[in-house]
């Protein structure tokens, strides 16, 4: 809210700016002098009120030029401090204000003087705001800069009326990776804080000088080193501020620093052996992301269940480990390499020394849970080159430059130390010098009682994807404060959001909000923040929309609606085991099934390892007894990304296994059905009646060259073992109430195969219409299999065609032909496509279907019972059956099981 200036604060008289005869002036100007002439007695006696003229703001500007504060009047060291400029400043978008730049003089002569700035608005909304710095700082933070993460479209604080200032931190440089000022401890001590206080004092020393009060409201915001900032500063002086906001702070700061060295000895060591090129980065981000993306039930490129994330690390690095262990190529990692990724993943723990606060860990990096350094969404990557320079550059891993800057300047300054020989966990004659530069620099004292108890309000951010400072550093740090104060006393005062996907300040999703408005409604309305919506600066995704949820809370897809609003997501919180499936097998068990190219194949898996072996048992296309063989990496809801070209496995209740294999030749890979519980009958021409029924069927024809076409119609299996398929020629595309004398059709019988756990597909007629003989249950020629599977009691028959010639194959699902109400197939689907691409969980509720934030409508029994069509300009075809669902759509089948 913006006011005007009020009487006998903005229009008091500078007494400590103007000379008297300037003040003598003034005073005259106002009626003063003390006569009784002067004093304006009208005849009553009563005396008139004294208007006081408004203040020049241009003559209250230029009155500043030459402020000086002692030493005395500061309430740390200094040898006092100046305004070296003044200037007055009109137009623009940030409003008419009163520029004002200094310095305060350090107490030893050689170090720099701390650089200032206070920015003066004419209209004043009587609050001011403190901004914190960056990196190692050494540039000037003017407080003319917007909300950090703040809507693109709200002007800067100094442009809504705040008093704003900020500092360079004690020293200048033209790099905030310079850590060179370190050296002298006077700069080094400032950076640490101390600058902070001794900004604030001048700051509030010029606030009162030009507008004749000190400010109601006085705010701190500050994000990376700048959120350090705020937490240093009312961890030390808790009075200043009544309100902060902390973005992904560099709380931890030594921690982070040693752990950024960590970092440089297993990338450098060895020769390099543990460098990862950019290729082998992306590798580690994508397995990471296949693996885990849909733990949050969305699959939009955001990993936001980190921990249950974090549950897949063994399995997401063994499905990166080279054969042999040794570096192949930029399709695994060696176990040099793995040891990289480990030591950027893994918290450091302290276990020889302490640092400041009793600290005795280092958060790790997110990079197995959606952190990112390579790639088109961070510029902070693993550098160019297995051997670094010295100093390290650019050119290096970004979180070893920082490192080694500490090193040489914050610990040892020595400028050309090899920071690869220091030893985080074991810094021998440098362990005193790290306590020490910790003690300085580090925002980790946990008790903010003091600050809470006086109404203070704290809002923290973090990034759970942040490549830079480790938000599970902020995260151990959140729940130290809680053990001190108390969960009552964090609850009534801080907020503390953490950010899915979002780097540090990068990320594949930015958060835009308005912190401040909600630091200010929390502050002076008394309206806490809760769960708020934040909109997406990404670029690609601009505008989409999640809820910012409070830890330990992350945003779960509801099942339906876009992917890019926030009201299709809920803040939730894990209990018990996410990744735990009920349908997983207590023991390994066999799976026998087929693909939608028609091979038959037969599945093992083992529930303790989850490593699973896929061997082929019949094919047109590939060897009998051809294995793929790989590792299921959980991804919640019974749901596995596997080493099949993208396909991912589910299982479902009842024995029922539904995934893909790779295909013989090509990329991509080859839906699949598989089943625990198989109907087996080994007496020819009776006792199939627990499979026999009318069906309706889709499913899939392949040439020999590959061409695919979708097939749909109808099948009846006998009680004596005999088949029956019919196609209609004027129902698109092709389902029909079964009729006996279809024409045309294909007849024949079933023949179990004990060897292969199949029956075969035996073809006896291709006649149709009235005059057909009955189908007889010998002779014939083999044209495919049949697994009749059993799920929880029910048939899931599974054609799998092969003609003898080779001429084409693939498969047919059948479900029953059978009047099917709204509700019957309800359930969330995990599907594959035959065309072998990414496909979006299905949703079905009712009426509805859903998949990937695209809605349709569900018509039933249509063309005929135990169908469903959707309503799309290109309609597609849906069968349902104990869990599987079969669906035809732009000249594919996908195929899908229910979670």
């Amino acid at each position: 809210m913006r006011h005007s200036h009020r009487a006998g604060h903005a229009r008091r008289p500078f007494l400590s700016l103007f000379t008297c005869a300037s003040l003598c002036v003034l005073l005259a100007a106002c009626g003063g002098g003390g006569s009784d002439s002067a004093s304006g007695n009208d005849d009553d006696g009563e005396t008139p009120p004294v208007v006081t003229p408004p203040v020049d703001p241009v003559a209250a500007c230029a009155a500043l030029n030459g402020f000086t504060l002692a030493a005395a009047e500061l309430s740390l060291p200094t040898t006092g401090a100046s305004v070296t400029a003044a200037t007055y400043l009109t137009g623009g978008t940030l409003g008419d204000h009163c520029q004002v730049r200094g310095v305060i003089r350090p107490v030893d002569p050689s170090a720099p003087d701390i650089t200032f700035a206070v920015n003066l608005p004419t209209t004043w909304n009587e609050k001011a705001i403190h901004f914190g710095g960056g990196g190692f700082n050494g540039r000037l933070i003017d407080g003319t800069e917007q909300i950090r993460f703040g809507p693109p479209d709200k002007p800067a604080p100094l442009a809504l009326g705040y008093a704003t200032f900020g500092d360079d931190s004690g020293h200048q440089s033209s790099s905030i990776t310079d850590g060179s000022f370190a050296t002298n401890d006077e700069a080094l001590a400032n950076y640490g804080g101390l600058a902070l206080k001794k900004t604030h004092d001048v700051a509030m020393k010029l606030v009162q000088a030009r507008y004749g009060s000190a400010p109601k409201q006085a705010y701190f915001l500050g994000t990376s080193t700048g959120g350090r900032d705020a937490l240093a500063h009312i961890q030390r002086w808790p009075a200043d501020y009544i309100g902060v906001i902390a973005n992904e702070p560099a709380l931890n700061y030594s921690g982070t620093r040693l752990s950024n060295i960590a970092v440089g000895r297993a990338l450098y060591l060895n020769g390099g052996a543990g460098w990862l090129n950019v290729a082998k980065t992306l590798l580690v981000q994508r397995t990471a992301m296949a693996a885990c993306d849909t733990l949050d039930g969305a699959a939009d490129g955001i990993v936001s269940n980190v921990e249950s994330c974090r549950l897949l690390n063994t399995q997401v690095l063994n499905t990166l480990r080279c054969p042999g262990a040794l570096d192949t190529g930029n399709t695994c990692l060696s176990d040099a390499q793995l040891d990289t990724v480990r030591a950027i993943e893994s918290p450091l723990e302290f276990t020889t020394y302490t640092l400041a606060n009793g600290v005795t860990r280092a958060g790790g990096y997110n990079l197995l849970e959606g952190t990112l350094v390579a790639g088109p969404y961070t510029s902070r990557d693993l550098g160019t080159r297995p051997a670094p320079g010295n100093p390290a550059t650019s050119a290096d891993a970004n979180m070893y430059v920082t490192g080694d800057q500490w090193a040489k300047y914050f610990v040892t300054r020595v400028a050309s130390f090899d920071s690869l020989g220091f030893d985080p966990l074991d810094p021998g004659m440098y362990t005193a010098h790290v306590q020490a530069a910790s003690a300085q620099t580090d925002a980790t004292n946990p008790d903010l009682s003091a600050f809470l108890a006086r109404g203070g309000r704290l809002i923290m951010l973090h990034g759970l994807a942040d490549e830079v400072i480790s938000p599970n550093s902020t995260i151990d740090y959140y729940q130290r404060v809680v053990a001190t104060v108390g969960q009552p006393a964090v609850d009534a005062g801080i907020r503390f959001y953490t950010v899915p996907g979002m780097g540090h300040g990068t990320g594949v999703f930015i958060p835009n909000w308005d912190s401040l408005a909600a630091l200010e409604n929390w502050v002076e309305r008394g309206l806490a923040p809760a769960t708020v919506t934040a909109f997406d600066a990404v670029a690609g995704t601009y505008g989409r929309t999640r809820p910012l949820c409070e830890y330990p809370a992350y945003p779960r897809y509801r099942g339906s609606g876009s992917l890019d609003a926030a009201m299709n997501f809920s803040c939730v919180t894990e209990v018990g085991d996410p990744l735990a499936c009920s349908h997983l097998p207590g023991a390994p068990t066999s799976y026998k099934g087929g693909n939608t190219r028609g091979e038959e194949l037969t599945m093992q898996l083992d529930p303790a390892t989850l490593a699973y072996t896929i061997t082929i048992d019949a094919s047109l296309q590939r060897p009998v007894g051809t294995q793929r063989t790989g590792t299921l990496l959980s991804q919640g809801q019974c749901s596995y990304a596997s080493a099949e070209n993208g396909a991912v496995f589910t299982l479902s209740a009842g024995g029922l296994v539904h995934g893909g294999v790779a295909a013989a030749s090509g990329g991509g890979h080859l839906p699949l059905l598989a089943f625990r519980d198989t109907f087996v009958n080994t007496t020819a021409g009776a006792g199939f009646n627990t499979i026999a029924a009318d069906f309706n069927a889709v499913g899939t024809d392949y040439s020999a060259a590959g061409a695919l076409t979708t097939w749909a119609g109808t099948g009846k299996i006998r009680n004596a073992g005999t088949w029956q398929t019919c196609q209609a020629t004027s129902t698109p595309p092709g389902f029909m109430l079964y009729e006996a004398n279809c024409s045309p059709a294909t007849k024949g019988y079933l023949q179990y195969n004990a060897a292969r756990n199949a029956y075969e597909l035996m073809l006896t007629s291709t006649c149709g219409g009235a005059g057909c003989p009955s189908t007889p249950t010998s002779g014939g020629t083999a044209i495919g299999s049949v697994v009749a599977g059993m799920v929880a009691g029910n048939p899931v028959p599974l054609v799998l065609l092969r003609e003898p010639d080779a001429s084409s194959s693939g498969m047919r699902l059948y479900a029953r032909q059978a009047t099917m109400l709204p509700g019957t197939g309800d359930g969330r689907y995990a599907t594959n496509s035959s065309d072998g691409s990414a496909i979006a969980d299905a949703n079905v509720l009712g009426s509805a279907l859903t998949r990937g934030g695209q809605s349709d409508v569900l018509d039933f029994d249509t063309p005929v019972a135990g169908v469903a069509r959707t309503r799309a300009s290109q309609p597609a075809y849906l069968l349902f059956n104990s869990g599987v669902l079969g669906q035809l759509e732009d000249n594919r089948l996908l195929l899908g099981a229910r979670h």
